[in-house]
């Protein structure tokens, strides 16, 4: 069963167990896939769905924050739930540790030297750690073991 797939059935569950606050997260998780594949006239693998829920992780993130300098604690708790659902469907995430190997073993692989190389290494992490690590740490981790 794809990823897309099993969303689906969920929104299913969800809908014969009368969890409106489940499905409603659901259901916008699976309008933001259907307008990727209108808008691009294609259909999602894993992978592109992946992306989608990062992206849609990020803005729950995102929210989350600016929510709670906004003093809103009733749609930080909503946007906490959504981001719990959406986390669900996630890969189990790297540690530390092994996200540091794999920088290691990009850097040995493209043979970089220097800070200036990081987009060349970049390129062959993204698509090995996608929807696995936080990009933004692989991006710090790089950027450490680059300049020293």
């Amino acid at each position: 069963m794809t990823l897309k797939e099993q969303i689906n059935e969920d929104m299913k569950a969800a809908m014969r167990a009368k969890e409106a606050d489940r499905l409603g997260a659901i259901r916008m998780l699976l309008a933001a896939l259907k307008q990727k594949e209108v808008d691009e006239r294609i259909v999602l693998d894993d992978a592109a769905v992946l992306t989608i829920i990062e992206k849609q992780i990020k803005q729950r993130k995102d929210s989350i924050s600016q929510f709670e300098q906004a003093g809103r604690t009733d749609l930080v708790a909503k946007e906490q739930y959504e981001l719990g659902i959406l986390s669900a469907y996630m890969p189990q995430q790297l540690s530390v540790d092994e996200i540091a190997a794999e920088v290691a073993s990009a850097i040995a692989q493209t043979g970089a030297a220097g800070p200036q190389e990081m987009g060349k290494v970049m390129a062959v992490l993204k698509p090995k750690l996608a929807g696995r690590a936080d990009m933004g740490m692989v991006s710090k981790l790089l950027k450490e073991k680059l300049a020293g």
